[in-house]
Parts: structure tokens; sequence; C-alpha cells
């Protein structure tokens, strides 16, 4: 964990010298397109290839590379990844370690000159988590909340206008309104998490994903593993929890879409062990989106599955 942690560091290092000089992108470089051809826009995960569809609408098409259910931890880039990336105008990523593993290949964009952007580049250090773990690290989760990930849709609004002048205005206008509905989507859940009572706000999930949503809609949360899937949840971590969810009288417990549930079935035989009875609330959505074509699958969705399924089992 430690050395996937350093690696990965100084490999985004490297991304951020290429392009800390022209606000994300590399010497302002794009791939040449023919005239009236759409932008090829490449995202890491669903999160941020939904923001980018919904900014550049029609004049954009725009590629995940990790889909649902996919562990963007444990992602392993493949032989399509890499052309997907080499085709690509524009490339956004979330930074802060999330794509720990796919770092070398942002490291050769920037090399080849691509717009490289990460997302997360506009959000002051200070509103980020720095987790223990983590040893100087940020917790990359921040969609979780709604307030920073706008700031990646700004990000991602800067990215295009500079990738495509022509269209300018029209993603303006479609980050405008999309900035909007990510305030109100804000302000619901921060209401909907308050009518569960406040003894009863204790969200208990697969890995520490959720820190962020803890933070900005007042509920505690803890996970079995922490910020990486990397490495195995440790037993006393699983005791630990059997403990907490015996004394706080807890009643739900979530699985993730994206995170085996061996560790959160070993939590319910735990405390069924110590005479508590406690059930799975639902499935929630935490490194991948649900699939394409439902509420889930698009970022404003997936949160609000998740605000509904959250309050449903606690309240």
């Amino acid at each position: 964990m430690k050395r996937l942690w350093a690696v990965s560091g100084v490999l985004f290092l490297g991304i951020a010298a290429f392009v800390s000089g022209c606000g994300g992108s590399v010497d302002g470089a794009t791939s040449a397109r023919k005239p009236g051809e759409k932008l090829k826009i490449v995202a890491t995960v669903g999160m941020i290839a939904d923001l980018a569809q919904r900014i550049a609408g029609e004049h954009a098409s725009v590629q995940a590379l990790m889909g649902p259910g996919t562990d963007p931890h444990l992602y392993k880039a493949r032989e399509d990844d890499t052309r997907a990336l080499d085709r690509a105008d524009v490339i956004f990523y979330n930074g802060l370690n999330l794509e720990g593993k796919m770092s070398d290949l942002f490291v050769k964009m920037a090399h080849r000159k691509k717009a490289v952007y990460a997302v997360s580049e506009y959000i002051d250090e200070k509103l980020l988590r720095e987790p223990e773990e983590m040893e100087g690290h940020f917790d990359p989760h921040i969609w979780f909340d709604v307030s920073l990930w706008m700031k990646a849709a700004e990000r991602i609004r800067d990215g295009l206008v500079e990738s495509d002048p022509a269209h300018a205005d029209v993603f303006k206008k479609n980050a405008e309104g999309l900035l909007k509905e990510m305030n109100e989507l804000h302000d619901w859940t921060k209401k909907t998490i308050a009518e569960v009572p406040k003894d009863r706000r204790v969200l208990i999930t697969a890995h520490d994903a959720f820190g962020y949503f803890g933070r900005a809609y007042d509920i505690e949360v803890h996970g079995i593993q922490g910020i990486s899937t990397e490495d195995q949840a440790p037993v006393a971590a699983i005791n630990n929890l059997v403990n907490m969810i015996v004394s706080k009288g807890v009643k739900a417990v979530f699985v993730e879409s994206s995170v085996p549930k061996k560790n959160i079935e070993a939590l319910i035989e735990g405390a069924k062990a110590r005479g508590h009875s406690v059930i799975i609330g639902g499935e929630l959505f935490s490194d991948a989106m649900g699939d394409a074509g439902k509420p889930e699958g698009t970022y404003l969705g997936m949160v609000k599955h998740n605000v509904d399924t959250i309050v449903k089992a606690l309240k």
C-alpha cells in the first residue's frame, strides 16, 4: 500500500510538471481534428465521463475507461485503453492517486502533448481530506461532496473551452445548467440525510470511500478497509466495527457495487454471534456508477440513489 502511494505520487508530480504551465493542458496542444469533427474525450471513471458529456453535449464523444462495477484502485490498463488515449483529443482524470495503476500512461500522454486535465485541480487543498493511513496524500473520493464535485465540473468546462474555443459558449451554457442542478442536489442531500435521527446516522461500508460524504452531510462514516481496496481488511478492523455496531445498536450496513461483499458479511456474522441482528441496507455506488440507461448511470442519479438507500435503511 505504501509503495503504491509513493510510486503514484512521483508519477503524478511528473504530470503536474507538464501541465502546470498551461492551466492543465500540455503546451495547449490537442490532437488534430478535421473541421466539424467532434472532440474525442476519454475520462477514467464514469463520474467524470458523465460530467464531460453533459457539458460538451453534441460537440464531443466521451468514453469512460472504467465502467460499472469497476474498482479504480485495482484497475490495470489494457491495450484498448492505450489506443483510446492515443486517439483522444482531451483526457480527463480524477487525480489524487485514484488512478494509481494508470499513472504511467498519463505521463506518456503528456509527453505526446495531449490535453490532459486533472478534474481535482480546482479544489483548494484545505478542503481535501488527508487520512493518516495515506501518509501525506489526499482522499480521492471527492465526488461524494457535491459542492466539491462542482469544482470538477468547472475544470471540465474550462478544459473543453481551451480545447475547442469555437464552441465555448455552448460549453459554458451547458455547465451553467449542470452546476445549478448540482447545487440543488447538494442542498437536497443535506436536508434528506438530516431526516435520519442523529443517533442513527451511522454509515458502515466496505471501504472508506464516503469520508467527504460524511463531512458534508453530517453522518458518521466507517469503512472496513481504508481509502484503497488494495490490501485485505485486518481482522482487528472487522472486530472493532462489530463492537461498535453492537454497542450503538446499528441496524443496517451497506455493500458497494465495485467492492466484494465478503467483509460486510463477516460484520453481519460477527454481530450475530454477539446476539445482535444487522442487515444489508442496500447497495451503494462508490467508485463506479450504475449501468448506462439507468438513473444510477449518471452522477446525479448515483448520488440520489445512494442517499435514498441510506435514508430508507437508517431512518
